[in-house]
């Protein structure tokens, strides 16, 4: 397999792109060209933030194609085209041979959330001094235990009771906090998403971890939960704030996570005519630039 390495304008990209995929072209993948540099550009934007920038000011395009002949057709007849001014052939190459599965396998290892408490993959073996174990592959849906987010909500699972209890847990992505739920002894669990794919997702892996569940999607919801968990992010958090605190049973737990640190109190403002008298919505665990949030209702 050779690829074909290609540097353009914002404004050439798409049409690169089609030209790549009409000239057969196993696969195209962009990047910032100025990635690592002062001139790098973001353009995944965050809640409250300036809108981001449509594309990058100079992109990085690496085409595969099956062998070298191909791959230099492919330049030839890009180097003629007019569209291809100001583009530039950075080269043709042979991409080395190697197990992608055992390579991509090799970037999730198991995650720990309290010494005794990890999310396994399914390639590696539980550490020694797991106790409670979630299996969890990476997937379409997010929530994975990576990202600060999840295990922050999950140490909050782990260390407060939930045994016997009803737990809601809204925008569930791939269930692993309605699975922990399970995990720690939760006996009524509804997991809804907006995603059809999350969901089927929470349910495939509630199967795979031998928990029982309820998924489905938010017009599911009913009742009251003396836990009430939410990993979204701030804006939605914000808009949902009627809806989530009118499922939190009386005493109850509200948690929220998908919230950056300098948006704390944004959402402790916007919580804050909802709650009942005495109560808020505070931070209780900070990690990487996120907190965790938690009322008592």
């Amino acid at each position: 397999m050779h690829e074909l390495r290609l540097l353009c304008p914002e404004d050439r990209v798409e049409v690169l792109g089609e030209a790549l995929d009409a000239l057969d072209a196993l696969s195209v993948s962009v990047e910032d060209a100025d990635a690592q540099t002062d001139a790098e550009r973001a353009l995944f934007g965050e809640p409250g933030m300036p809108p981001p920038a449509a594309g990058w000011q100079r992109s990085r395009i690496v085409a595969l194609f099956p062998d070298e002949a191909s791959a230099r057709e492919a330049a030839a007849l890009l180097r003629a085209q007019d569209f291809f001014s100001d583009c530039q052939l950075l080269g043709v190459g042979e991409v080395p041979q190697q197990d992608w599965v055992r390579l991509t396998q090799s970037q999730f290892a198991p995650v720990e959330i309290t010494p005794s408490f990890w999310i396994v993959p399914t390639w590696h073996e539980p550490p020694a001094q797991a106790r409670e174990v979630i299996r969890l592959d990476p997937g379409l849906a997010f929530g994975t235990g990576t990202h600060p987010t999840t295990r922050m909500c999950l140490r909050w699972i782990a260390t407060h009771p939930v045994r016997d209890l009803r737990v809601l847990d809204y925008g569930c992505g791939s269930g692993i906090l309605a699975i922990a739920a399970a995990k720690f002894g939760a006996t009524d669990i509804d997991a809804l998403d907006i995603d059809e794919a999350a969901v089927a997702s929470t349910r495939l892996n509630a199967e795979a971890n031998g928990v029982t569940l309820r998924a489905g999607l938010p017009d599911a919801v009913q009742g009251h939960y003396p836990v009430v968990l939410a990993n979204i992010l701030a804006t939605p958090l914000k808009v949902l704030a009627p809806l989530l605190t009118a499922r939190v049973a009386t005493g109850g737990a509200l948690v929220l996570a998908g919230i950056l640190e300098r948006q704390a109190d944004e959402l402790s403002a916007a919580y804050a005519p909802h709650l009942p008298a005495g109560s808020a919505l505070t931070v209780a665990d900070r990690e990487d630039g996120w907190v965790l949030m938690t009322a008592t209702l």
